[in-house]
Formats: C-alpha cells, structure tokens, sequence
C-alpha cells in the first residue's frame, strides 16, 4: 500500500506535464521532418524522413528515467510493451522509431551512452534515436514520456496521444488506444481513435 502511494503521487506530478500547453502540431497537418536528423544509438545519423514504412511512422517519445516508462511501485511502465508495439507497427506497414528528448536529464540517465545501454539491456526492437536540445519534442509538441505521434505514409499527423489507460488505479477496464489504431491502418478502416491523452513525466528540456 505505501508504495502505491508514493507511486500515485510520484505519478501525478508528472502527470501534471501533461497538460503543460506547448506549440502543436494538429490532426490532419504534415511536419516537415526532412529537416531533422538524429544520432541513433549505432552511431550513425538518421533522417527521419527515410525512417518511414510503407504506411507511415510512429514517433514514441521515451527515456530510460521516467517511472511511466520503466515502471516502479504498482505500475510495471510501458517500456515493457515497446517490442509488441513495434512488432504490431511492423504489420500495419509502420516503422516505429524511440526518440529520447531529455536534454536536462543527459548526466543523470538520459545521456548518449546511457540510451546505448538501456536499449540493449532491454532489447529494444526500434531504433532509438538522441534529441540534442529536445529540437524534435519543440517542433512536435510532445510533452511526456511517452507521448506518440503517428504520421500516414504522405507524412500526415493522424494519431497524437497515449498508448492505453493502463497507468490509471481506478480504470475499469483496460482500454487500449495505438494498438487499435495500428490495426486499423493495416485493415485501411477509419481510425477508432486521432487524439487520446498523454500521461506522463514532462520531457526535461533545457530553459533558453
């Protein structure tokens, strides 16, 4: 019971980032994403225009620090879904790519090295790319960790939000909202969902 406390109220401050108002990018508007290119944990540059599959990308913004993701307490985190997130992306025609954004946090576990050993600690799937200045995350608008963004195969934005509701003590019932749209990519079907809540810790940017 103490730690489902402490776990509610470490999550609820983070949560609170959720709702912090940044520059966005709306349903249905395309980013210009030619413009970036970002250090993967292989060393190499990667323009995230050529990062794209068939029908699209799916930009999940992570770190390896935050409880929403790692998990702790009575929340096991997301972390543990990224691989059959990927997997079902990978079937819809959808390349899904980790963009770490915690430019604050770089010397107290979201540096550069830090990213290339939690990855292959944990086995990720995905490339997972460096967010120097949190350039990516401003442009977007992304506000948590995690917090996605799914662009159709013309670059449009058609999904920005959760993953599900897992996070929530007084849910009801788990409700899942990428996977559901994943798959209705992949059926060519009307989205169930565009926009969902992002629930998270606030990506730790660098005050200018």
């Amino acid at each position: 019971m103490r730690n489902f406390i402490l776990l509610f109220f470490s999550f609820s401050f983070c949560s609170l980032f959720a709702q912090k108002e940044l520059a966005s990018f709306e349903i249905g508007q395309t980013p210009e994403l030619s413009k970036f290119e970002l250090q993967d944990i292989d060393g190499k540059y990667k323009k995230l225009e050529t990062l794209s599959g068939n029908n699209g990308l799916l930009i999940v913004f992570s770190c390896n620090t935050c409880p929403f993701v790692i998990g702790g307490g009575d929340f096991s985190g997301w972390e543990k879904d990224y691989s059959s997130l990927y997997k079902a992306a990978e079937a819809a025609g959808v390349k899904m790519i980790l963009v770490n954004s915690n430019e604050a946090k770089r010397t107290a576990g979201d540096g550069f090295e830090d990213m290339v050993s939690r990855a292959k600690e944990k086995e990720y799937l995905s490339p997972y790319l460096y967010d120097k200045n949190s350039e990516l995350a401003d442009y977007l608008g992304a506000g948590t960790t995690p917090h996605l963004f799914l662009l159709d195969k013309s670059g449009k934005l058609i999904y920005k939000g959760g993953i599900d509701n897992t996070w929530d003590p007084k849910r009801k019932t788990d409700e899942h909202y990428i996977l559901p749209v994943l798959d209705a990519v992949k059926k060519s079907k009307k989205l169930p969902y565009t926009s969902t809540q992002n629930r998270g810790c606030s990506i730790k940017r660098v005050a200018h």
